[in-house]
């Protein structure tokens, strides 16, 4: 996709909420039309988006279906291909998050994690690359997960490193299609799931997460759609996790391993000195 073009059409998956709903939005805003996937789709939503719409004629579609089902999302996708055209831009938004030590963390979590954010990216981009015409471009939301490791995260990093692979892998694949491949990887962003998340989060991720920062959702939009509009293949909005992510590429392991660690030793001492 040539840098700052509007796409005529948005595919976006989880746009029922979060990311997803933000970037639904901001593009009907622009003038795309939009099509939606979700589990579940909230009339009450649809209606909020629809204000949104920049002009007469524009089209919001929605569909229910889970990214972990292939068959389901592919007819999904298909019937909005029918309503609105072929995706000129499609975000993988859908995700899900399961936290506790390694220890403490049901395989049956584990696996759940694994299949909607690792198997759920590669089953959009397996239903929308079909549809995707030259110019087009495909984005996956990882996460700074996906680069840098978490206390009590093992479901989640695991999956986002691997989504940053997927990525990577199809930015080579598809570069000579003309089609091109975003991977989105924000901080802590104040979404639904992660205010669910703060509940139980455990105090060493808590101090972890402070250091690459946390976005209301408009400021991750805008590094989002700045990135989107140029083209960037790895998008971090935020300074802190932009930081982050630099320390955690340029930094020897025994460096950031020495840093992590102390962060990690002085959140247990006082946690433990606390519960005494």
């Amino acid at each position: 996709m040539s840098r700052t073009r509007i796409p005529r059409t948005l595919f976006v998956t989880g746009g029922m909420s979060g990311l997803g709903k933000g970037l639904a939005a901001i593009y009907l805003a622009r003038g795309s039309d939009v099509a939606i996937f979700d589990l579940a789709i909230r009339d009450d939503v649809m209606a909020e988006l629809a204000r949104h719409k920049l002009r007469d004629g524009q089209k919001l579609v929605a569909y229910q279906a889970s990214v972990t089902d292939l068959e389901e999302l592919k007819a999904a996708v298909a019937q909005a291909v029918e309503a609105i055209g072929n995706p000129e831009l499609a975000i993988n938004c859908a995700g899900l998050q399961r936290a506790a030590p390694f220890d403490q963390l049901p395989a049956a979590d584990f696996e759940l994690v694994m299949q909607v954010n690792v198997f759920g990216s590669r089953n959009f981009a397996g239903a929308v690359l079909p549809f995707l015409g030259r110019g087009g471009r495909l984005a996956l939301v990882a996460s700074m997960a996906g680069f840098a490791a978490n206390y009590s995260y093992a479901a989640y990093c695991a999956s986002k490193f691997a989504v940053v692979g997927l990525g990577r892998v199809l930015r080579l694949e598809l570069k000579p299609m003309d089609i091109d491949v975003s991977i989105i990887c924000p901080p802590e962003v104040d979404t639904p799931m992660v205010t669910e998340e703060a509940k139980t989060m455990h105090p060493v991720s808590r101090t972890l997460k402070d250091l690459g920062g946390t976005l209301s959702v408009d400021e991750a939009m805008k590094g989002i759609i700045a990135g989107l509009d140029a083209g960037r293949h790895v998008i971090i909005p935020g300074f802190k996790a932009k930081l982050t992510y630099l320390c955690n590429r340029y930094l020897p392991d025994f460096i950031m391993n020495g840093v992590v660690d102390r962060v990690v030793r002085s959140v247990l001492n006082k946690t433990s000195a606390g519960a005494a």
